[in-house]
């Protein structure tokens, strides 16, 4: 199922969405709807990994300050 949804555009991205269109041979309503699916997937996984990440620090799980060192010891200035 779809819907329509009006947006304001400034013209200078309306004019290149216009050249992108003509270009791949899409239409300028698939190009921002795929735009629009790929924002919102993107801000979503980052909003979920926001949510884990505070609630693994609400329960107290980070690594230890030996755990960070031992990790960055390991690179200790070389790219080996």
């Amino acid at each position: 199922m779809t819907t329509t949804m009006t947006i304001r555009l400034e013209s200078a991205i309306k004019n290149r969405l216009d050249r992108l269109s003509a270009a791949t041979n899409r239409s300028k309503s698939f190009l921002a709807a795929e735009a629009i699916r790929e924002y919102v997937s993107i801000n979503e996984w980052q909003i979920q990994e926001i949510r884990t990440a505070l609630a693994e620090a609400d329960a107290g799980d980070f690594a230890s300050d030996a755990d960070v060192k031992a990790f960055t010891d390991k690179w200790d200035g070389h790219a080996d």
